[in-house]
């Protein structure tokens, strides 16, 4: 397929993003329902209900727990789908079947397909979101692809996301906590309500475990549906400790659920976090039909042992090492802080930070300031247009008053002003964003 073809298929899917629109709605109220994206994949004929699928909301931990489910399903030989957002450096990254993203080929005829049905919507005078089409031509590439199992990440919150038309084998709810309180809510009673959304009747859902009040909605929630709940801390327990195994740095841990123990299992990813998603991830496997039927200890040790999830504490060897972490609310921020005490106990850190500006930007700022070995902060902004000037960012931190900081215009500058602040071994962190760190990861890489 030439090159003009897909770029011009991507500008049309673009062009669907409207941030304002986005700033406006209030999913937690009467003006957004999933009908609009019902009447997409009626118009594609209903390409959801053509596989089953493992269902995974929450505020920390969602993607990691999709990938690993998605992990352990590829090595167990199935056809396998993953449904992901934001993506880091390229739109392909969010649909994966097996162990590749999607084509070029394959998402520019996705996306002419499906656009004689969205424009049918606008012509109607209700336009579906990007986030609604991209949905809509993931499940039609998994329907066609035959996949034997998909997990799905929800794109923002779970009761009214675009995702939460599947009737999943299982529902699975990861850590809970304050994040797009705009449209949410600004309790966390709220904001779980809208994550236990994804509940269906009958079907088995997964926690981790969650603040009391976080934790109440969610039973409450499973109750009324019918739906037997899984508690991690509860029903399945873990032991985990950091470890790096042939290079890389992760967690080894054993896993005990009510069928089973799966002991000895590396996670090649950074932060006890991780073994809260992968507790959650082996309880969702356990009850997925076409991977249940698969699922041993070792398989699950080899697919765990090859999970990847790029730009959460990822570790890039240089001269500095960076690394790279998309928290962006202030408890995403708290168990970066807590894994880098973990995994770098005593060196000296330098923060490159950056924020949309609805973001709970002051909590993140705080946490950061309070930073053990803190040797300094870089402020920036990324090329979203919801980005927080640095300037700004600059003067929210100065009235913590704890740290140094300075600004940088884009992500290449400032890990130019970074490095250049670095004593030795510093370890250069990324975070506040996912595009953030998509870009400073673009950057590193083309220059290698």
């Amino acid at each position: 397929m030439p090159q003009d073809t897909y770029e011009s298929a991507l500008r049309y899917l673009f062009s669907s993003t409207d941030y304002e629109r986005m700033r406006r709605v209030r999913y937690n109220a009467d003006t957004f329902s999933l009908d609009r994206m019902r009447r997409l994949l009626d118009l594609l004929g209903r390409p959801h209900e053509k596989f089953p699928s493992v269902h995974v909301a929450g505020t920390k931990g969602k993607g990691s727990t999709a990938a690993m489910v998605h992990a352990m399903a590829v090595e167990a030989g199935l056809r396998a789908g993953l449904y992901t957002s934001p993506h880091l450096a390229d739109v392909r990254e969010r649909i994966r079947v097996g162990r590749e993203d999607i084509s070029r080929e394959d998402l520019a005829r996705l996306i002419q397909a499906a656009r004689p049905h969205a424009e049918r919507l606008r012509a109607e005078g209700d336009p579906a979101t990007f986030f609604e089409i991209f949905t809509a031509l993931a499940f039609a590439h998994f329907a066609r692809v035959r996949a034997d199992l998909v997990a799905a990440e929800v794109g923002l919150g779970g009761r009214l996301d675009a995702t939460n038309v599947l009737v999943p084998e299982v529902s699975v709810i990861t850590a809970v906590s304050f994040d797009h309180t705009e449209q949410l809510g600004r309790t966390l009673a709220a904001i779980a309500g809208e994550k236990a959304g994804i509940v269906k009747p009958g079907v088995p859902a997964v926690s981790q475990p969650q603040d009391a009040e976080a934790m109440a909605v969610i039973e409450a929630a499973a109750r009324r549906a019918g739906s037997p709940l899984v508690l991690v801390g509860r029903d399945v327990t873990y032991s985990w400790r950091p470890d790096a195994e042939a290079g890389r740095m992760g967690g080894r841990l054993s896993v005990r659920t009510p069928l089973r123990t799966y002991d000895d299992l590396f996670i090649p990813l950074m932060g006890e976090h991780q073994a809260l998603n992968a507790c959650a991830a082996v309880a969702a496997a356990e009850r997925s039909g076409p991977l249940a039927a698969r699922l041993t200890p070792d398989l699950a040790r080899r697919g765990l042992a090859a999970v990847s999830w790029p730009g959460r504490m990822e570790l890039l060897a240089g001269q500095p090492d960076v690394l790279l972490d998309g928290a962006h609310n202030r408890a995403s921020m708290e168990r970066l802080l807590e894994g880098l005490r973990r995994h770098f106990p005593g060196r000296p850190l330098v923060f490159i930070f950056a924020s949309a500006a609805d973001k709970d930007v002051d909590g993140m700022l705080e946490v950061l300031a309070g930073a053990a070995g803190c040797a300094g902060v870089v402020l920036t902004r990324t090329d979203n247009p919801r980005a927080a000037d640095p300037a700004d960012l600059a003067a929210r931190l100065a009235r913590l008053g704890r740290i140094a900081a300075g600004t940088a215009a884009d992500a290449r500058a400032a890990l130019r002003t970074a490095a250049g602040l670095a004593p030795p071994d510093a370890l250069l962190v990324v975070t506040g964003s996912l595009y953030l760190v998509g870009e400073v990861r673009r950057t590193i890489q083309r220059n290698l």
